[in-house]
């Protein structure tokens, strides 16, 4: 069997055939009646599906090269509200991608008000959906090279609800937290990896 260089279909081989906005609150949620082209050819039977609706995001790993640090941001997350850890996250920057907005203006943005830090260099790690089975959410991820004297604290806009425990990691503990799992989410996890293969380089490209 031969590898495809691409995925078997595209968006033509999809046919919506109803579709509905069944909330629309903090979130949105989509319900849609379609059929697809299956592998083995033809179409599939017609499908209900329910999509959660959100912004695109940008994410950022703030990484001190100089100290080989890392900054952790812990909130409240509704998401793991019956997780047995509790509802708050550690994690990392991260913040919704207005209308008309620069994807690298949004990371500058979000680490100022969720950290108090200033991005010095940003470095493009991926684009990801967050979970593509029921929710249309992507993330761009980078990492952002900062000075870390000084950062740590309470931040957050009020206004949004936010409350933001900031605090600084050398990054032998940050892959700790990761191996223990205390960072059990997924932008948490992919960034925290992508370092542990690419700080050396940093370093070298920072300093």
């Amino acid at each position: 069997m031969e590898h495809q260089d691409a995925p078997c279909f595209s968006i033509g081989d999809v046919e919506v055939l109803e579709k509905q906005c069944v909330y629309d609150g903090f979130f949105k949620m989509q319900r849609y009646k379609l059929r697809h082209k299956l592998m083995e050819g033809g179409w599939s039977q017609p499908l209900v599906r329910e999509c959660l609706v959100r912004s695109e995001a940008v994410a950022v790993l703030l990484y001190d090269p100089y100290k080989d640090t890392v900054v952790l941001l812990e909130q409240f997350r509704i998401g793991t509200l019956d997780a047995h850890e509790g509802p708050w996250q550690m994690e990392l920057v991260a913040g919704i991608v207005n209308e008309g907005e620069k994807l690298e203006d949004v990371a500058y943005r979000e680490a100022q008000e969720e950290t108090g830090a200033d991005v010095l260099d940003l470095e493009y790690i991926y684009e990801f959906y967050a979970s593509a089975g029921g929710s249309n959410e992507k993330i761009t991820l980078y990492c952002g090279g900062i000075d870390s004297t000084g950062v740590g604290g309470v931040h957050g806009i009020k206004s949004e609800g936010e409350d933001i425990w900031v605090q600084v990691f050398s990054r032998e503990e940050a892959m700790q937290a990761l191996s223990e799992n205390y960072i059990s989410n997924a932008i948490g996890i992919i960034g925290l990896q992508w370092l542990q293969m690419n700080w050396e380089r940093l370093q070298k490209k920072w300093q």
